[in-house]
């Protein structure tokens, strides 16, 4: 039952109780989805932003930008006025494409309303469609609500794939180029896929419904030329820093009106995406870049992913749980080891900053890794072991404090509490010391001349006088004795230098007395005896009453040998004493004595200052 009661107790340290609970909220955050995701997916945006300037887009994709130059500019307002242009200008733009040989156009542009006063500018621009010898694509868009269309009845230029189970009778609303022939509709949608911060870090390849796959206008085409697609419905953008390839829609439309030869602007085998980045067309989109990316610049991002395979693959988010949890146990590992606060906390900057480190050099091998969350983890975890440590070290100092306050000086005690030896402090054990016996001669006649309460006070500042002698010297008061002191160098604070610390102590209560009988009306004298030897030191005593003392053959010694200052000298110290003395003093031989409870007999010396 006892060892049961142990157990449970050590289970229920505060440490770790610490990292079981970081332990469970890092397995948490994996299996609940990551709430920590925001945190996530900014410091992730931070690191795509900083990644995507090392890289240049690819020169095989060109930009034809409807911006507003080519709105404003007076030719093309006197040819074909103000926005929305006559299809028949795209139609003319496709067939002068046509000769320098591109490998692919794509609109970035809805048709989906017919123009109604100029229908034979809709079926120039279809038959411009039909008559390009590169593949022309047109966008759909696939709205949250409205009347839907089946699937099974749309053409099949759309590039709709079925599988076995795809269900016939499948509706879903579709806004279609209709303002063109279906025989034109080689579409794919241009949704644009956010998150749930409304960000859009990611892109569709298709759109999974009912059995069926929509494909995306930047799916469609990788596909149509033959590039390996990954069997996933989305993947994660990698930025370019630089712009695309771009042309003014105006130059390249007003250079195929012109019979000037011009140089041409080579297009050969190229991708060209036709679009509008004009703020008044508003086609702009929020993405790790910028709050307002074009929508062509995202198509073309996607698409140039797709062709050079450089996508970002998702890190498993097991890498994450194990880093968390690493740091968790590192760290609750680190505080029972007493690492230095200051020093765990460089490390962890230094470990952090390597982790971030390598999730940006990842994004070279187009991984991409968030491990942000496990990092905050982390830190929260050393942060608790922390603030616990210091806690228990602010509870170790203060049971320091209330155990040695009666028996050292104060300075010595703030020493202790500064040296983590708590429980080797409290343990007893045997080790060497110089003991200090301090008696008044002469107390009972003393004491018959005086009405109790001056003897009180009298004894009171004789003690508070002597006492602090022994402190200054680095002593450890034991106890009192009646109207004698017990004192000891060499336990708690290790010194190798206790008998020399006594003797100086000894003499400077000599010093101490001749001052406080000049006060007296009744002086009295005092022995001093000291002994160095081995002797047991710790608290001893009962639960309800303990006292840090020492006990052993070297204790009665010290307390003999002052027994026999009287008549003799006011301090005696053994032969043991005056050898860990070394030649720090002067010492005065008074032969050998007799004391009790000894068969051999003890010499003995008196000390003397060399000053």
């Amino acid at each position: 039952m006892l060892l049961s009661t142990q157990k449970s107790k050590r289970w229920l340290q505060p440490s770790k109780i610490i990292t079981l609970f970081f332990m469970l909220l890092a397995c948490l955050n994996f299996y609940l989805g990551n709430p920590l995701k925001p945190l996530d997916r900014l410091s992730g945006d931070l690191l795509a932003r900083i990644h995507a300037k090392h890289r240049l887009p690819p020169e095989n994709i060109v930009l034809v930008n409807i911006d507003q130059a080519s709105l404003d500019h007076p030719t093309m307002l006197e040819l074909a006025g103000n926005w929305p242009w006559p299809r028949l200008i795209h139609g003319e733009l496709l067939h002068y494409l046509a000769q320098l040989n591109p490998r692919a156009v794509i609109f970035d542009i809805t048709f989906s309303e017919a123009d109604v006063f100029q229908p034979r500018s809709d079926e120039a621009f279809a038959e411009a469609i039909r008559r390009s010898a590169a593949p022309v694509y047109l966008p759909m868009i696939i709205p949250d609500d409205g009347m839907g269309s089946r699937l099974s009845e749309l053409p099949a230029m759309m590039g709709l794939k079925r599988n076995q189970h795809a269900n016939p009778a499948a509706t879903l609303p579709i806004i279609a180029p209709k303002a063109l022939p279906p025989d034109t509709w080689r579409t794919g949608h241009i949704n644009f896929y956010m998150d749930e911060d409304e960000i859009g870090r990611r892109a569709e390849l298709f759109r999974a419904y009912a059995g069926w796959e929509i494909p995306s206008l930047a799916g469609r085409v990788a596909r149509d030329l033959n590039v390996s697609l990954p069997n996933t419905p989305l993947i994660t953008l990698n930025w370019y820093g630089a712009p695309f390839r771009q042309l003014s829609y105006h130059s390249l439309y007003l250079a195929s009106l012109s019979d000037e030869s011009t140089i041409q602007p080579d297009l050969t085998n190229k991708i060209v995406i036709i679009g509008s980045s004009a703020s008044g067309l508003v086609d702009f989109r929020p993405t790790p870049l910028s709050t307002n990316t074009p929508g062509q610049v995202i198509l073309a991002t996607s698409l140039a992913n797709l062709m050079h395979q450089d996508w970002l693959n998702q890190a498993s988010p097991y890498w994450s749980l194990m880093l968390a949890l690493v740091l968790i146990i590192v760290s609750a590992l680190g505080t029972r080891a007493n690492v230095h606060p200051v020093l765990a906390g460089v490390l962890g900057v230094v470990i952090s900053a390597l982790i971030i480190i390598l999730s940006y050099l990842l994004l070279a091998r187009h991984i991409q890794w968030h491990p942000f969350s496990a990092l905050t983890i982390g830190w929260l975890a050393h942060i608790s072991h922390a603030t616990e440590s210091f806690l228990q070290e602010k509870k170790r100092r203060l049971h320091v404090v209330q155990m040695f306050n009666r028996f050292l000086d104060p300075h010595v005690v703030q020493q202790l509490t500064l040296h983590s030896e708590n429980h080797a402090i409290e343990a007893s054990h045997s080790q060497e010391i110089t003991i200090l016996f301090s008696d008044i001669r002469g107390f009972t006649s003393l004491s018959e001349s005086k009405l109790p309460e001056e003897i009180v006070t009298l004894l009171n500042d004789y003690f508070n006088k002597q006492v602090e002698v022994i402190f200054e010297h680095g002593g450890t008061l034991d106890k009192f004795i009646g109207d004698a002191i017990m004192a000891f160098w060499g336990a708690p604070v290790r010194s190798n230098q206790h008998a020399v610390q006594a003797v100086s102590a000894a003499l400077a209560m000599g010093e101490q007395l001749a001052r406080f009988q000049k006060t007296l009306n009744h002086p009295f004298e005092i022995g001093i005896g000291i002994h160095t030897g081995s002797a047991v030191v710790g608290f001893i005593g009962s639960n309800r009453r303990l006292d840090y003392t020492a006990i052993g053959d070297a204790v009665n010694l010290a307390s003999r040998i002052e027994g026999e200052t009287k008549g003799v000298a006011q301090i005696l110290v053994s032969e043991s004493t005056k050898q860990a003395c070394d030649d720090a003093f002067s010492f005065i031989d008074h032969g050998e004595f007799h004391v009790k409870g000894r068969l051999q007999p003890v010499r003995l010396f008196e000390p003397r200052s060399k000053q």
